[in-house]
């Protein structure tokens, strides 16, 4: 009976075909991810959901209140009727992320009752959860999601994981300016999206 095992020359070729396989992975989501984030699918719908990113006390965050503007934008341009902003308190906050989201944009002419909040999440997925929650309790069935270009991946697939018919429309200007801090969001975008992935979190 012959006996198989992997020699030493054998495990160093298979280790680097699997390293290969997986820059070819890596690589090809990378591509996915940024062309997906070029992409602007407004359309008219029930809702823009605004996921949540850091305030500076009483303030959105620079790259909170693109998200924000945006959203403003395609609200007057009638894509939709409402405006939904997610994220909870922080720490280290005394105020959630939606509440200072509301009060930014009521600021940009926004009417309160074009203005629905939730105050409970701390994550994209939980943006969404709860986003969901309000979509139901209000009757609306489709929403614009709103976030940086390279979330936009990750966020949609959440989205829909969530049973929320959903677009993308990205912010057209972003924080993440730099080649430094567009790949360590991408670098971050990699991790979370397989994260997901396995455990569906």
């Amino acid at each position: 009976m012959l006996k198989h095992s992997l020699t030493p020359a054998t495990m160093l070729k298979l280790l680097k075909w699997l390293v290969l396989f997986l820059g070819i992975w890596l690589f090809t989501l990378s591509v996915f991810i940024w062309q997906f984030g070029k992409l602007d699918q407004a359309r008219p719908s029930d809702c823009i959901i605004v996921l949540g990113a850091a305030i500076a006390g009483t303030e959105p965050s620079p790259v909170f209140a693109e998200r924000i503007r945006h959203a403003v934008y395609l609200y007057k341009q009638g894509f939709a009727k409402q405006l939904i902003f997610t994220g909870g308190i922080g720490q280290g906050q005394h105020y959630s992320e939606s509440r200072i989201a509301r009060h930014f944009a009521q600021q940009l002419a926004i009417p309160n009752t074009a203005i629905l909040i939730e105050e409970h999440s701390r994550t994209t997925q939980e943006n969404l959860v709860e986003a969901a929650k309000l979509m139901h309790a209000h009757g609306l069935t489709s929403a614009i999601i709103v976030s940086d270009p390279l979330h936009m991946k990750r966020a949609l697939l959440m989205a829909h994981d969530q049973a929320i018919s959903a677009v993308s429309s990205p912010t057209p200007s972003s924080q993440y300016r730099s080649w430094p801090k567009r790949l360590k969001f991408l670098g971050r975008e990699l991790y979370f999206i397989h994260y997901y992935f396995l455990t569906g979190k």
